[in-house]
């Protein structure tokens, strides 16, 4: 159970808490229109804020150590969410998702992702020894497969997708479920042929949920290394997770700026794609705070070589 040495007042005041700032988060979001880089860092500083303020609240009721394990485990969701981060981006990028759809997509996302890392940890260790290296393993395939897709795409003229028929997502889900191979707007179940049927939108959202999944067989082990306490492991994962739309839509922002950004991210795809493998096949698990620096270098050298070599006009 989700309590520990924990009180149900301290659940609800967690539940309540979060639910009231979704909420505000959801009335804020609710037109369908492009998140600005301004609005991105406000909603990031706020969930920052948050997080600290209810660190502060663990601290004043149960002391500083316990503060201090939710402290170290909500630094290191943090730190082992960046990878997440790039592949929300290449997942965007598979199902040729517009700007202005891909905060519904996320909100919702966070919504499964409260509940799936619920189970997860309620579940403990028992779903990552009995899943955790052939879903990995074909996890890391994916983000290298996107990686590639996103190359392509770089070095081809970009058209927006009406027609899904035979995008990948669609020929594998109608052999299990009704599929509406078009948008509806940011509508994630629409009618086709009389009959309710999921829109690609949706697969979007389920590919983003796995995502999350797949990135909780490696952090969850972690926190769950600094404290076994249950509220702590959960309550830390959330907060962490919470903010991360916002980083993204930071990134989001920036790549729509700066130029060779997104190789950049294309580039740290292939590591993280890499580092999965290398972790099932070799048994070789990259430290998070290397892991971390790699992928903040990799970053600083897309944001740099985007001032030193600009766009040409004729590119622009």
């Amino acid at each position: 159970m989700l309590i520990g040495h924990y009180s149900i007042s301290s659940i609800l005041l967690f539940a309540v808490l979060v639910a009231v700032c979704l909420i505000v988060d959801l009335k804020a979001h609710k037109a369908d229109e492009v998140i600005s880089a301004k609005s991105a860092a406000k909603w990031t500083l706020f969930w920052v804020v948050l997080s600290l303020g209810f660190a502060g609240y663990i601290w004043y009721t149960h002391g500083f150590a316990d503060f201090t394990k939710f402290i170290s485990g909500y630094f290191l969701e943090k730190s082992l969410s960046v990878d997440n981060l790039f592949v929300m981006m290449a997942i965007f990028a598979a199902f040729s998702v517009r700007d202005e759809y891909q905060h519904r997509v996320l909100y919702y996302g966070i919504i499964g992702a409260i509940v799936l890392r619920l189970v997860f940890i309620a579940t403990g260790n028992s779903l990552i020894l009995l899943f955790g290296p052939y879903a990995l393993t074909a996890f890391g395939l994916f983000v290298l497969w996107s990686a590639w897709k996103m190359w392509r795409a770089m070095h081809s003229e970009h058209e927006e997708i009406v027609d899904y028929t035979n995008h990948w997502s669609v020929r594998m889900t109608k052999r299990i479920m009704p599929v509406r191979p078009r948008l509806d707007g940011h509508n994630f179940f629409a009618k086709a042929g009389g009959k309710w049927a999921a829109t690609p939108l949706f697969l979007c959202l389920i590919a983003i949920e796995v995502a999350d999944v797949m990135f909780a067989f490696d952090s969850v082990p972690a926190i769950i290394a600094i404290t076994e306490d249950p509220f702590l492991v959960y309550t830390s994962n959330i907060f962490a997770i919470l903010g991360l739309r916002s980083m993204y839509f930071c990134l989001a922002a920036g790549k729509r700026y700066l130029i060779h950004l997104e190789k950049a991210v294309i580039v740290i795809l292939v590591y993280i794609g890499l580092k999965m493998l290398a972790n099932v096949a070799f048994s070789y698990h990259i430290p998070p705070l290397l892991s971390l620096a790699v992928v903040l270098g990799l970053l600083a050298a897309g944001v740099l070589a985007s001032f030193v070599f600009p766009a040409r006009p004729e590119e622009e």
